[in-house]
């Protein structure tokens, strides 16, 4: 039998996953797969490299350059998050990525993007992370409005969250048995309905990919159906979610340290609560 771990997104919001991550690496917790959305696929990648810590380290170094997520770089560059420093520099130079060790990792990794042409999302399997393979992580985590459609071999993706924000199904359905959610909003929550200036504004920006803006404006049903999904399979022995046990409050752009770092201990402190239900549950592999 074979465990997948599935990483919802969540921009700032995802360093809770980080936090998840680095506490399971230190317990010699690894899984056959990895599954992830946006920032989850962001950190993910550290989880699969074996580099604990990572995510942490860097979030909080460069938390205030203004190339790590801004307005300032949506101005710039016409990216919240600038492509050279955040996709190059930063993994290359300044904190550097282990692409060895990644690929050498027994543990396949999938980034979740959604296809603007078909609406639908795509779980791309990268057994590496160089070259154009980073670009898929980018556009994985590329939100509407803050970022330029990433074009990969010809085609073109945005948010992997924007189609599926957590592919547990998705992960069953290529074929694992087992599989861990790591959500990043506490047990309870719901997304409401899209704004209209929101909705019309993406059915201006978007009008050339009307399967994107049908996806766009219905994700908040979608959402809300998986965390019901999600609610219903707490006893499936299938499946074990992990979730912020309490809700902090955190900005997708969160500039204070201070609440970065309370994130991600939550998530480390979460992760260590359940260290024997997550244990006795892979050990039924």
């Amino acid at each position: 039998m074979s465990v997948c771990f599935v990483l919802e997104g969540g921009a700032k919001r995802g360093i809770y996953t980080a936090g998840v991550l680095d506490t399971l690496l230190e317990n010699g917790i690894h899984a056959d797969a990895v599954i992830g959305v946006s920032a989850g696929a962001i950190h993910g990648c550290s989880y699969v490299s074996g580099q604990n810590g990572r995510s942490i380290r860097y979030n909080l170094k460069y938390n205030d350059d203004y190339r790590f997520m801004s307005f300032k770089s949506w101005l710039k560059t016409g990216n919240m998050v600038e492509t050279e420093f955040a996709y190059h520099e930063l993994p290359d130079k300044l904190d550097v990525f282990d692409h060895e060790a990644f690929e050498k990792s027994p543990t396949k990794f999938y980034v979740t993007c959604t296809n603007l042409e078909t609406g639908k999302a795509e779980y791309i399997y990268c057994d590496n992370l160089r070259g154009q393979n980073i670009d898929y992580i980018r556009a994985s985590a590329s939100m509407p409005f803050v970022s330029e459609i990433v074009e990969i071999k010809g085609q073109k993706f945005l948010d992997g969250g924007i189609a599926d924000s957590i592919p547990f199904a998705a992960a069953k359905q290529l074929g694992y048995d087992k599989v861990v959610v790591v959500c990043t909003r506490p047990k309870g929550y719901r997304k409401k309905k899209t704004l209209l200036i929101v909705a019309l504004w993406a059915k201006f920006l978007y009008r050339r990919y009307p399967n994107f803006v049908r996806t766009f404006l219905n994700r908040y049903q979608m959402y809300n159906a998986q965390c019901e999904a999600l609610e219903k399979l707490q006893d499936n022995p299938d499946f074990l979610v992990l979730r912020p046990s309490r809700l902090i409050k955190i900005s997708k752009m969160e500039r204070n340290p201070k609440t970065i770092l309370e994130m991600y201990e939550l998530g480390r402190a979460d992760a260590q609560k359940s260290l024997k239900r997550l244990q006795s549950f892979l050990n039924q592999v």
